[in-house]
């Protein structure tokens, strides 16, 4: 039965419930090798047979001397490291079983500019003990509900840390971890986004966001999060025709029970009023159009509009442990290049990732015919996108430039950089470098008042 998002009427939706297929979890005897073979996340263990990834062996979870807390921009853990080679357009086929076709893309996009400098692989992803015991438990509770629109038994920590079932349901899984994955409890930043132009020219957008990640709260349980993922507000503060903006979300565990609720405050109109094109392909003005509601986050919200396989492991070169990147000081336009980051600021390194591929539903509507993600194998981050078009022509490029947050601990990205292929343009999202404080992650439980509607207007201040 598929079931669409404008039938949730009375006893339809317990209809709905009755009929949802809910798919098996692991046992408690495959559940086991989390912490032995695997990793408490569920990745491999060992390292590859060439050596050229490593053993995972706890991860990075103490900062390096002179790192004074949450909010201050990172320290390199690993200043010494140098550059094992770099792979450009001219050497790109002698590692290319280990490129994404995207990255590939890139290097014949731009052949003089784009390349990848190679460091040594370093596994630093880890969590929290309360998290990898949750994790523990999910495994062998967690189910999706319906055609992906929910999970159920699922709480604090990655819901699928062994994937099971068929390719489908595989890649739902793959899916959910990306969407759930841990990133903290509380975190605050002020950052900028920018669309680059053709000539390098580009304007910053800075907004001030803020976000309670409810399926993490310590002290709430699955029961307590009243549906909810996460709480989200961005304020806009430059420039001044943008100025005053907010944007309220509440992102939703089960689609079939609510989808994404989202509402809008317009400092010109001084309404605050609900925003139904939070999803999907709606574009993104701040964006300048580069980048597409469920592009945020490299990958947001419902599933239901494409068809889902997993394509398994593989060892790809992910944007990895990017220190540089984010120092405290580098100036943007050191950071932006004409059509891309600049590459001597990136770190890539050779990871195991699981490879997902999407393809648009017949009869369904998106700017996206087909979406293949590269997702890290130890963090669950999406760490490259390839994108294309409905003539199957590959057309965006995403990258989320990873590192760890040693003060979490966990890996997250540090910008997120969408590159379109066929404009020749690019927007990257989380420039901080120039500001005084990076994100600031915290173990705060807001009242979930905070979050509501009502309270949007009386914090916009144009």
């Amino acid at each position: 039965m598929k079931y669409k998002k404008n039938i949730w009427l009375g006893g339809l939706l317990a209809l709905s419930f009755a009929a949802s297929p809910v798919f098996a979890a692991v046992s408690s005897s495959q559940a086991a090798r989390l912490g032995n073979d695997l990793t408490p996340f569920g990745s491999i263990k060992a390292g590859n047979e060439a050596g050229t990834i490593p053993a995972w062996t706890g991860g990075l979870t103490e900062p390096p001397a002179g790192y004074e807390g949450s909010g201050q921009h990172h320290i390199d853990p690993f200043p010494d490291d140098k550059v094992l080679f770099e792979i450009n357009a001219s050497n790109m086929e002698q590692y290319s079983e280990h490129l994404s076709d995207g990255v590939k893309a890139m290097f014949k996009t731009y052949p003089t500019t784009f390349r990848i400098p190679v460091y040594q692989s370093r596994r630093t992803h880890a969590v929290p003990d309360w998290v990898e015991k949750n994790i523990k438990k999910n495994a062998t509770n967690a189910r999706i509900v319906g055609e992906a629109e929910g999970l159920k038994g699922a709480y604090g920590g990655y819901p699928f840390p062994i994937l099971h079932g068929s390719n489908e349901e595989k890649a739902w899984q793959v899916i959910w971890n990306h969407l759930v994955r841990w990133r903290g409890i509380n975190v605050t930043r002020r950052s900028s986004e920018v669309a680059v132009q053709t000539n390098g020219d580009y304007s910053l957008v800075t907004s001030q966001q803020e976000a309670f990640v409810n399926f993490y709260n310590p002290e709430g349980s699955e029961k307590d999060l009243d549906n909810v993922i996460f709480y989200y507000l961005s304020f806009t503060q430059s420039p001044p025709r943008l100025a005053g903006g907010a944007i309220l979300v509440h992102e939703t565990l089960n689609q079939i029970v609510s989808p994404r609720n989202g509402w809008g405050y317009n400092a010109g109109q001084r309404r605050v009023r609900r925003a139904p094109n939070l999803g999907y392909d709606s574009p993104i003005a701040a964006a300048d159009n580069l980048r597409t509601a469920d592009d945020t986050d490299i990958f947001n919200g419902a599933m239901d509009r494409y068809n889902w396989n997993y394509e398994g492991l593989k060892e790809i070169y992910i944007p990895y442990n990017n220190y540089r990147i984010g120092e405290k000081g580098t100036p943007y336009s050191e950071i932006l290049g004409m059509t891309h980051l600049n590459p001597d600021l990136t770190r890539w390194e050779l990871h195991r990732v699981h490879v997902v591929e999407a393809t648009l539903k017949d009869g369904e509507r998106h700017i996206y015919g087909k979406r293949r993600f590269y997702v890290d194998a130890d963090s669950w981050n999406t760490a490259l996108l390839d994108q294309y078009d409905g003539r199957g022509e590959l057309w965006r490029v995403t990258m989320g430039i990873l590192k760890n947050y040693y003060e979490l601990p966990g890996v997250w990205t540090v910008l997120d950089a969408y590159h379109d292929l066929q404009a020749r343009r690019y927007h990257v999202l989380g420039l901080d470098t120039e500001e005084p404080n990076t994100r600031v992650f915290t173990d705060d439980i807001p009242n979930k008042r905070y979050f509501s509607p009502s309270s949007l207007r009386r914090r916009s201040v144009r």
